[in-house]
């Protein structure tokens, strides 16, 4: 059998919250060392409240994804809000995954269902069973995502090897266009994977999952609507497929009644509501289920969508001008230099072709280096109000996933406690694979 690996969690040291705590709690935000990444708790959770009332009206139970911010605080705030509470997650690493055990999330309950949101890779199978036995302690149960015969036929493989076999629950991961994972349906490949799906004694077909990540080069609610009514088509037309194929050919298959239909992104999330539920005509061969991850944070890619404004990002970077350099920019506008650069914000950029925005000032993150970042002047021309050395700004970047995994840990404010210019809180996210 394949050799497995296991999460070094036991060697992996976070930096202490408790001492974080001590250091920082209601230190004003400009005593703070630059680059930080700032969260507004108050918007953050206002985000999880408006997200659990779209997947109510849109009638279906919400999945949180945990991958933006991966902290136990943003996690339980993710699952119970003042809209409603959900219990399931989806992870993108294995050590978010144990986190969430080490954590107390599962021991309390607040978590009970975890996804693991990759097709399942082999050598972390034993991994993943090492975790199911610790939700299993407390209720929970643990869920993959297969696109290929051959993730089925080594979960058999392994589990033929156990002292007590089990059926793994597992989801199709379907490709609806974006050519990521998955598999498209009614494809030929589909239909192999189903094959042995339905004939294994080692999985219980749960339902099929899409994700609309070209939701993301919407600008409109009627563009993310489409997008989200493509992802149920595709995940629907799967769930039919595997019903004809049950009934004509594999009566006795093991799998979940009914299907769950698993389908989103933030774009398409935003865009769930009792309109657009209307708009799905066709009739579903499953339950339908909403995941996001985005969405308690946003940034920049998610502010082009036109799904959201600018006044519901609750992340920004703070960052200290360290030079200035008049007349330099194209058409002579001015610029100037900051302590922030690619490690701080990604090199990810979005339809507005920057790297950032810097909040309330007419300035553009436009070039990054490792360790610096350049700002733009909007104004054509040399600017009336330049910047001086030592000027603190606050900059909005593109993608909040990617900029969060920069930080060993984030200042949280609330914009309730001293008009969100204090530290409130810290949170220590969880690193590593």
């Amino acid at each position: 059998m394949l050799s497995q690996s296991e999460t070094p969690i036991h060697l992996l040291t976070k930096p202490s919250k408790t001492q974080l705590v001590d250091a920082f709690l209601g230190k004003s935000l400009d005593e703070l060392r630059t680059p930080a990444m700032i969260i507004d708790r108050k918007l953050f959770a206002q985000n999880c409240a408006s997200m659990h009332r779209k997947a109510r009206e849109w009638g279906a139970p919400f999945r949180a994804h945990l991958k933006t911010h991966k902290t136990a605080e943003g996690t339980r705030l993710q699952l119970i809000s003042e809209e409603d509470r959900t219990h399931a997650v989806v992870v993108s690493t294995m050590m978010e995954a144990w986190e969430v055990v080490k954590a107390g999330l599962a021991a309390d309950s607040t978590v009970k269902d975890i996804l693991y949101g990759l097709p399942v890779a082999l050598n972390k199978v034993a991994d993943l069973s090492a975790l199911w036995n610790e939700l299993e302690k407390y209720g929970g149960t643990v869920r993959l995502l297969v696109d290929h015969p051959d993730q089925v036929r080594f979960l058999e493989e392994y589990e033929s090897l156990q002292e007590k076999p089990r059926r793994w629950s597992v989801f199709v991961k379907i490709n609806g266009g974006q050519n990521r994972a998955g598999v498209v349906p009614q494809s030929a490949e589909f239909s192999a994977l189903l094959e042995v799906l339905l004939k294994s004694p080692a999985v219980i077909l749960y339902g099929f999952y899409g994700h609309a990540g070209n939701a993301y080069g919407s600008t409109s609610l009627s563009e993310a609507s489409i997008f989200l009514s493509h992802e149920v088509e595709s995940v629907n037309i799967a769930a039919k497929s595997a019903l004809e194929m049950i009934s004509s050919s594999y009566p006795g298959a093991v799998v979940s009644k009914p299907f769950v239909l698993s389908v989103g992104s933030t774009p398409t999330a935003h865009a769930a509501s009792a309109e657009t539920r209307k708009l799905l005509s066709e009739v579903l061969h499953g339950v339908l289920e909403l995941h996001a991850g985005n969405y308690p944070m946003l940034d920049l890619q998610q502010q082009h969508t036109g799904m959201i404004d600018h006044a519901r990002i609750s992340q920004r970077v703070r960052a200290t001008v360290i030079s200035y350099y008049p007349g330099r920019g194209a058409n002579g506008s001015d610029e100037a230099m900051v302590d922030a650069g690619a490690i701080a914000f990604s090199k990810d950029t979005g339809p507005s072709g920057s790297f950032g925005e810097v909040i309330g000032l007419p300035w553009t993150l436009s070039r990054i280096s490792q360790e610096h970042g350049t700002l733009t002047s909007n104004d054509k021309k040399p600017t009336d109000n330049p910047l001086k050395l030592g000027t603190i700004v606050d900059i909005v970047g593109q993608h909040a996933c990617l900029i969060a995994a920069a930080y060993p840990w984030y200042y949280i404010v609330d914009v309730d406690v001293e008009d969100g210019k204090k530290v409130v809180d810290v949170w220590v996210p969880w690193k590593g694979w």
